[in-house]
């Protein structure tokens, strides 16, 4: 175990000019036309970047993507804080720093809507992940211009960012490559949704909620009211979900990715640090779930194509209600955040950790109490309080951001002055980063993520 402890703050040439903005103020702003990206570098980077131009070379500063959190529904390339902490944390070792570059990608139903009746009309399911994926082949056509070396990209992203790095790394079942090397996914959060009468069921309601019949109805009506149907949409979604988010289209997302990852069907070559919270599903879970009828219907609403044999299986076998220490929880409700976390989050860490042969850099972040989102404030730490004082923010935000940086821009990111990060190996073993850094098993290796990921429920 080793303690955290503070250091003086390092010098930066970066400068940020940052505007804030309420959240009423961000809704006001809500508008279809939001394909665009922020990249911020530092000055001795930029500087650099010029001579590197006249000599025709990429050869640059590590790049990070950032993609924001939300649940697919909410959010922008500014919403989850100013990233100067993390780039002068990529300086504490007198390096040039890395480019930082955080992209806009469409949301709710302008961005997930997909489905047989959508396709038919000629419209593409998944639009958001193509909208990143168009950043990142940017980013890989353009970032020299900056500074930047498009041969060192990490994309890094949370809760629905980090599923949505995930769907990168699988992204066309590996048919096509992909324009990053290095991918940080933190929290990846996703619902699994193979089925298409779920995708068609949620297409049908947006439309009815515009009061059309058609998709080509609903493209002759303004922006404003598609953003108010999709607003009243994802406002009526069931407890802890989103309505929208990745789906699988046959195309980008051609399986799950717990299937793709596991039959081999993702970027190899891409070097992976994943993350997870102490406690991911408290805020999601349904605090009336607490039955084997009502997690069976629970299960049913998510998926309603699931086969019989498996709903009994999660309910009996995965997830027994047996509160006699037997199992990973003590009560109906911790059942049922168990359920909750490991479907949206905490297996989808699991899948990519076995597919990678255990090397991969893992962590769970654990400062209490640990929820979902909880560690955003700490990955852009720039001295701001959070849940905890400022005495022991610091140590902990400037520790993570370290490994952070140390990853972009190595691959790895044990540095000096750090307690040591090996990777995960095959005792399936993880860093928890609290006020201090101790070495423990991954509670994601185990027998319910396993069968998760052979997608048995679809």
């Amino acid at each position: 175990m080793h303690h955290l402890s503070t250091s003086p703050k390092p010098k930066s040439n970066f400068r940020l000019h940052y505007k804030t903005q309420t959240l009423s103020s961000q809704i006001q702003e809500s508008r279809e036309d939001c394909l665009f990206l922020d990249v911020i570098v530092p000055k001795q980077v930029f500087d650099g970047s010029k001579s590197r131009i006249r000599r025709r070379q990429n050869a640059g500063a590590a790049v990070v993507v950032w993609v924001y959190g939300g649940g697919y529904t909410e959010g922008w390339k500014r919403s989850s804080g100013n990233p100067s902490g993390l780039i002068e944390a990529s300086q504490a070792g007198g390096e040039e720093g890395i480019v930082f570059v955080a992209m806009n990608y469409r949301l709710g139903a302008m961005g997930w809507l997909a489905g047989p009746t959508l396709q038919a009309a000629g419209g593409v399911s998944n639009a958001g992940l193509y909208d990143q994926r168009l950043a990142l082949e940017w980013v890989q056509k353009y970032i020299h211009l900056f500074g930047g070396d498009a041969k060192r990209v990490t994309v890094m992203g949370e809760s629905a960012g980090g599923g949505s790095v995930v769907h990168q790394i699988t992204a066309y079942g590996d048919q096509k490559g992909v324009p990053f090397q290095q991918a940080i996914p933190q929290s990846p959060g996703y619902l699994p949704t193979p089925s298409y009468f779920v995708q068609e069921n949620t297409t049908q309601t947006f439309l009815s909620l515009l009061n059309v019949s058609t998709i080509q109805e609903a493209r002759q009506l303004s922006s404003a009211a598609v953003i108010k149907a999709n607003a009243l949409q994802v406002g009526a979604s069931t407890y802890g979900t989103f309505t929208y988010g990745p789906v699988v289209d046959g195309v980008f997302v051609p399986a799950l990715p717990g299937t793709l990852l596991n039959a081999g069907q993702f970027a190899k070559n891409v070097s992976v640090m994943v993350s997870h919270m102490l406690s991911e599903g408290p805020a999601f879970t349904p605090p009336n779930v607490r039955t084997d009828d009502q997690l069976e219907a629970m299960i049913l609403s998510l998926n309603p194509e699931t086969p019989a044999p498996a709903v009994n299986y999660i309910v009996k076998t995965l997830y027994p209600a047996k509160y006699d220490g037997s199992q990973p929880y003590n009560s109906p409700i911790e059942r049922t955040t168990l359920f909750v976390t490991e479907t949206s989050f905490t297996c989808n860490t699991y899948f990519l950790n076995k597919a990678y042969g255990n090397q991969t850099y893992a962590y769970q972040f654990a400062v209490p109490p640990g929820f979902h989102g909880f560690d955003v404030p700490y990955t852009f730490y720039n001295g701001q309080p959070t849940n905890l004082t400022q005495d022991m923010i610091a140590p902990v935000g400037k520790t993570l951001q370290a490994y952070l940086t140390n990853f972009i821009m190595t691959g790895n990111p044990n540095g000096k002055g750090l307690p040591p990060f090996p990777m995960q190996g095959q005792n399936a073993s993880m860093n928890s980063i609290s006020t201090t850094v101790k070495r423990v098993k991954d509670d994601t290796s185990n027998q319910r993520c396993a069968w998760w990921e052979k997608s048995l429920f679809t």
